[in-house]
């Protein structure tokens, strides 16, 4: 029996390899699975900055086509209104010379005409179109005795009265009117010079001297300065 090799052949050597080669390899895997992983999650944070921010400009255009379908809405609103309201302007201007005629011929009327049959029926058709142009939102501009304002009265001539303040309508030749809050045709009035400057009357809180004094100044930068910003807002 002392002759027998007690030394370990290669066959029994191998599984104590086997276990060392696992050992040893496990760590690297894991390295590599970890490294891996690593630039998965860059990838994805990368992929979520983006989607972000495609969703920030998606949402800012959603927000302004919002914004633009509202102003349209708007705008198509106002141009309705405007289209009720003032629709009417081209016809109205012509039906106003029809009521200076009408209003012409009562004043002219002699004394002893103004009880017939004719009058009476002309003075009714006068009233009726007031009526019709008080439905309308269209209302005689009052003039005489009022301020000179070049938005409603255009100055034809004027008048030497120093014992009138400057700058008031002393005359009308023609009624002005108004649709709503627009200028429909204005006042032609004759003004009065030569008396002091228009004071406008004290209200509870007194205004600037300026603006007691705007009329006049108005009046006083020309009747074609007047007569120009008549014609633009007509």
């Amino acid at each position: 029996m002392s002759g027998e090799n007690t030394q370990a052949t290669p066959a029994e050597n191998d599984p104590v390899t086997e276990e060392v080669t696992i050992e040893e390899g496990a760590p690297q895997e894991t390295l590599d699975a970890d490294v891996q992983g690593f630039g998965e999650d860059a990838n994805a944070n990368k992929r979520i900055a983006q989607l972000e921010a495609e969703l920030e400009e998606t949402k800012g255009k959603w927000l302004r086509a919002v914004a633009e379908e509202q102003n349209i809405r708007r705008r198509a609103e106002r141009e309705k209104q405007d289209a009720l309201k003032y629709g009417v302007t081209n016809f109205a201007r012509e039906m106003v010379s029809v009521a200076d005629n009408l209003r012409r011929a009562l004043e002219s009327t002699p004394d002893d005409m103004k009880d017939t049959d004719v009058i009476k029926g002309v003075d009714m058709t006068e009233r009726e179109l007031q009526n019709a142009f008080k439905k309308a939102g269209i209302k005689r501009v009052e003039a005489a005795g009022q301020p000179f304002d070049h938005n409603l009265h255009q100055a034809m001539f004027e008048v030497n009265d120093p014992s009138q303040p400057a700058g008031l309508v002393a005359q009308v030749m023609q009624d002005g009117y108004v649709i709503h809050d627009r200028l429909l045709r204005p006042a032609m009035v004759g003004v009065t010079k030569g008396g002091p400057k228009y004071e406008a009357p004290q209200a509870d809180s007194a205004p600037s001297e300026e603006a007691s004094s705007a009329t006049t100044e108005a009046y006083e930068a020309g009747n074609d300065e007047a007569g120009a910003n008549l014609d633009q807002e007509t």
